[in-house]
């Protein structure tokens, strides 16, 4: 942020007129870009901050082609101690900004977020659950010298033990085929054509699925809340919050990474009203949710779903569950109500246009199988 956006900011925030700039990416510091914001502003953050690797050398397949890792200098830091400071003070400052009912999510791998975790709980925030993102197809461990780096880590917390954040818990059911969501996330990891790259090469080496930031935001915020995201990299949590009617606010220092991001959501196409609404308050490995093809962009919030012989109509809605005039419900559930039945299986029953025919829902499933095979 340049020395005159701060002092017309300093200047606003003197008169009582400071609005939050949503939409907005600022530029530099995290730290500095987030003390230029009210106190108890946002309902929620999402932080994807530095893991502080400390790799070495390159690395190499055992074909002797190169692997993308991550080598940029925001990573690096001279050592653990300056690695907790950095992590206290922009901790500190998302805690200052929160809400006071609003919830932080912060992801990391285990050369970092044991130390984030700790720190969180130095700070005051009350640990809600620790996610494990479990990626469909990780790279392999190349060296065989350790276990396949399968996971990361998420971390979901209250701003205190009894504050009264959001959880959407009816949402996620509906997102998980009726069953109640755990704690560990079975998701791609960002590839294909959601993968943004110039000239060949990746524009960020650690960019994050949407389908995980879907997920993060249809769960635990509602349509109009504020989302801070401290290290916005090329845009995933701006573009999902468009996408799902939330507000963004992202700081960012590298010009590169700024750029990509407001192109990217830019493109990115909002859900309309319909599809925003979502439900309120023993099957074969593996395992997919009719969601999980929704929050994947398999298939689209606001597509028309229909039976065999297209007498039946429903919308699909953002968490998976689908609407038909006044009644709702899941795939399987609204199946059934609108024949009449005592149950319907809802990946055969639904059909939906897929590149000009008509498809069962399950064959889009095994589509997506397919696609993320290890």
């Amino acid at each position: 942020m340049t020395k005159t956006m701060l002092k017309e900011r300093r200047s606003a925030k003197a008169k009582g007129e400071l609005a939050l700039p949503v939409g907005q990416i600022l530029p530099g510091d995290c730290i500095a870009a987030m003390r230029t914001l009210p106190s108890a502003s946002v309902d929620m953050v999402f932080a994807d901050p530095p893991y502080n690797l400390q790799l070495g050398g390159d690395l190499a397949r055992p074909d002797g082609s190169h692997v993308d890792a991550v080598t940029d200098a925001w990573d690096k830091f001279d050592s653990f101690a300056a690695y907790d400071a950095f992590t206290r003070e922009w901790l500190a400052e998302a805690r200052r900004v929160l809400k006071p009912d609003g919830s932080l999510w912060v992801i990391g791998s285990y050369h970092n977020i044991f130390r984030v975790g700790a720190i969180l709980q130095d700070l005051g925030f009350w640990i809600l659950n620790d996610i494990i993102w479990r990626k469909a197809n990780p790279m392999p461990n190349f060296k065989g010298t350790r276990f396949t780096n399968a996971h990361e880590t998420l971390i979901w917390a209250s701003k205190s033990e009894k504050a009264r954040y959001t959880f959407n818990y009816r949402a996620m059911k509906t997102l998980n085929d009726e069953l109640q969501m755990r704690s560990d996330w079975v998701l791609p990891i960002c590839s294909g054509q959601e993968r943004l790259k110039k000239g060949g090469h990746k524009v960020h080496p650690t960019q994050k699925p949407e389908a995980l930031l879907y997920r993060v935001m249809l769960a635990t915020t509602n349509k109009g809340d504020v989302v801070l995201d401290p290290f916005f990299g090329t845009g995933t949590t701006g573009a999902v919050a468009k996408r799902l009617g939330r507000q963004w606010i992202g700081c960012e220092r590298e010009d590169g990474y700024r750029d990509a991001a407001l192109e990217r959501i830019e493109l990115a196409l909002p859900l309309d009203e319909s599809a925003l609404t979502t439900m309120q308050s023993p099957k074969s490995a593996p395992r997919v949710a009719f969601g999980q093809l929704v929050e994947t962009g398999w298939i689209s919030p606001g597509a028309t779903v229909f039976d065999r012989k297209r007498k039946l109509r429903a919308i699909v809605r953002s968490d998976g569950s689908l609407a038909s005039g006044a009644d709702t419900g899941s795939i399987h559930g609204l199946g059934a109500k609108l024949q009449g039945a005592p149950s319907c299986n809802g990946w055969s029953f639904w059909h939906i246009e897929h590149e000009g025919e008509p498809k069962p829902l399950d064959a889009i499933r095994q589509l997506y199988l397919l696609a993320t095979e290890p």
